[in-house]
């Protein structure tokens, strides 16, 4: 399921469904309507494109989409489909002004010259001239960049033109690469103005910050208002008031630091007054909304689940409105104040519920899944609390295998979050799936270490500058714990994990003194000092690694590369496998390389798992077959030797 709609009256939602084929290697989005308080989900869309992005028109009467980079409406019946825009290019995205007299859309703006610009004779070279920092971006080289166009609206009438570029000529893009979409911008309520998220900066500087500001575009007069100059962290997602008078968004505080607090700001936009409503609020505010003029809700990460949370203006109180071993991933407000969220777990995927706002009660109305649910039996999720080196409780998930028989011994799995400030909540993963290796009979360990949010700013920022300290010790007090219970085999221990988690599993490699009989790690860091000239966000090493290795009188940066993981490859002992993507520009496909070469040439049995078509994740159908088959193959051929 993907994400959710609600209709301006607050009685029906739309969401996209997305199905795969594995032997036509790719995936099928459709589009479901269905009314909150009763009826089944109706199918509304059928073809062989994708059709995605699906919200309603601002007047309710139809629901727009994209299909094949263009952008159409079609009635709630699944009648009347007609195409709204004919861009040359296509489209990314898309927001209807609340007057529905004008679109922004979203279009691709080429604003460098490539060899050929500078070469017309040469049509056929590939190379490029390089002469900026931030040249590729996570998956992609950057040669384009995503800006705003303002194109007036007019029902039945095709548009072939996007209009106006409210960015025109400027090198740098809105929504924020790599992953922001049309939550990054909004209309203003009386139509006469857009507020969108932007990072303006180029080159290295570019590369070194995370300060992001909200700009607002009047569109009588064609000016842009910084209305967040001065906050030096993300400032992103905004978000308009009922009566149009106050604006939220989320916001962090520091220049450089993409996992620091999210806090909620509102805006008077008459004033530009600003005030910060999750001061003594020490965790995370994201996916806000508002339910009326004076409440807003939102999703926050507490102890490891993600719940959803009020906040009242008047009082300036927050308070939890659901409790539970889950993760609500989004809310929004439907029909006499109820609210529609999605919810997913480590065992059931995301399907769509219906909340009461007072007692945090739901009700599931989706069903996606149901049948494919009620063909699989799920192991049990267990929350215990391990006691760390340093006289610390930590959340730890154990995960038993289905039809669990307490009398016999199983191989367990450390799982290493990456991130690294990602947490390990209730999370489900088409690929990094706990049921899934649990059913294949491992006890999976997932304990939330060191500088993971939900516990507090001391426990998250610990990890900064410091990858190979109290973090890397909670991963043994974990695996320790678990490797005491009755029902885990002690000799039959594995280690696994990616990005960070990848880092994790390097580290312990040369520092695990033979807990461990296997290690699988995936997109991973292996060389800090490779990793520091290799990545294009700088600000991610600057800030997470404490600098450059240049610095000599840098005390954080030189600990830093003085605990890289393969410093220590002289230690390793234990088979392992290495899975990396080329598409990978976070984390270079010559890390895990790099890596691989290491266990070769000092002797131990490893294979390598290369994707040249893969970035940071596996996406494709049958990628992903490919590597739950590896993956699994490589974990029995180490642990169950003796099974």
């Amino acid at each position: 399921i993907g994400g959710v709609s609600v209709s301006p009256n607050g009685k029906s939602i739309v969401y996209p469904v997305t199905f795969f084929d594995k032997e036509k290697d790719r995936r099928f989005t459709d589009l479901y309507v269905q009314n909150i308080r009763e009826g089944k989900a109706r199918r509304i869309t059928h073809t062989s494109a994708n059709e995605s992005s699906p919200v309603w028109t601002p007047d309710g009467r139809h629901i727009a989409y994209i299909s094949e980079g263009q952008l159409y409406e079609i009635t709630p019946d699944g009648a009347n489909v007609r195409a709204v825009t004919k861009v040359k290019g296509g489209i990314r995205g898309f927001l209807y002004a609340p007057d529905m007299t004008k679109i922004l859309l979203l279009k691709e703006v080429k604003l460098e010259k490539d060899v050929q610009d500078l070469h017309p004779d040469l049509p056929k070279a590939t190379g490029r001239l390089i002469g900026s920092q931030f040249y590729r971006h996570w998956d992609h080289w950057v040669e384009t960049y995503t800006h705003p166009f303002i194109v007036d609206y007019h029902p039945g009438i095709v548009i072939s033109s996007p209009g106006k570029d409210i960015m025109e000529g400027e090198k740098w893009e809105s929504p924020v690469r790599p992953f922001g979409g049309v939550e990054q911008l909004t209309w203003t309520k009386d139509s006469k103005s857009i507020i969108y998220t932007s990072r303006k900066k180029e080159g290295i500087e570019y590369a070194r910050s995370t300060n992001s500001d909200l700009y607002k575009y009047d569109l009588i007069n064609g000016k842009t208002q910084n209305l967040t100059e001065g906050m030096m962290g993300y400032d992103n997602n905004p978000v308009i008031s009922p009566n149009g008078k106050l604006l939220a968004w989320g916001s962090m505080e520091r220049d450089g630091y993409e996992a620091d607090k999210i806090r909620i700001f509102i805006m008077e936009l008459a004033t530009g007054r600003k005030k910060d409503y999750s001061m003594n609020f020490d965790q995370n505010a994201e996916g806000i909304v508002w339910g009326n003029d004076t409440t807003l809700y939102f999703i926050s990460d507490h102890k490891a689940t993600d719940e959803i949370y009020r906040l009242d203006l008047n009082s300036g109180k927050i308070k939890k409105v659901t409790e539970g071993i889950h993760n609500y991933t989004s809310v929004q407000v439907a029909d006499n104040g109820l609210l529609i969220a999605t919810k997913q777990s480590m065992s059931r995927p995301t399907e769509i519920f219906r909340v009461d706002p007072e007692t945090g009660n739901d009700t599931e109305i989706s069903f996606v899944n149901k049948n494919l649910l009620s063909q699989l039996t799920m192991g049990k999720v267990e929350k215990h609390w391990v006691n760390t080196s340093d006289k610390k409780e930590m959340l730890t998930w154990i995960i038993l295998p289905p039809h669990f028989d307490p009398n016999k011994k199983y191989p367990a799995l450390l799982f290493c979050e990456g991130g690294p400030q990602s947490t390990v909540s209730q999370f489900w993963s088409y690929r990094w799936n706990f049921q899934m290796m649990a059913a294949k009979g491992y006890v999976v360990v997932a304990p939330n270490r060191r500088g993971l949010p939900g516990f507090g700013k001391e426990w998250l920022e610990q990890i900064s500058g410091d990858y190979s300290g109290q973090n890397i010790k909670d991963y043994l007090s974990a695996i320790d714990y678990a490797a005491k219970l009755s029902y885990v085999a002690p000799e039959s221990l594995g280690c696994v994990g990616a990005s960070y988690g990848g880092y994790s599993v390097y580290y312990l490699a040369g520092h695990h003194e033979k807990r461990f009989k296997a290690f699988i790690a995936h997109d991973g860091m292996f060389d800090l000092n490779a990793q520091y000239y290799e990545t294009e966000e700088m600000w991610f090493v600057d800030w997470d690694l404490g600098g450059a290795p240049w610095d000599k009188n840098n005390r954080t940066a030189q600990r830093s590369y003085a605990n890289s993981p393969d410093k220590f490859v002289d230690k390793w002992d234990t088979p392992i496998l290495v899975i990396h993507g080329q598409e990978d520009f976070r984390i270079d496909a010559s890390q895990g390389m790099s890596a691989f070469n290491a266990a070769r040439m000092r002797g131990i049995p490893a294979e390598y798992l290369y994707f040249p078509d893969e970035n940071h994740w596996v996406l494709k159908c049958q990628n992903g077959i490919l590597w739950q088959r590896t993956f699994f193959a490589w974990l029995d051929k180490w642990l169950k030797k003796n099974q």
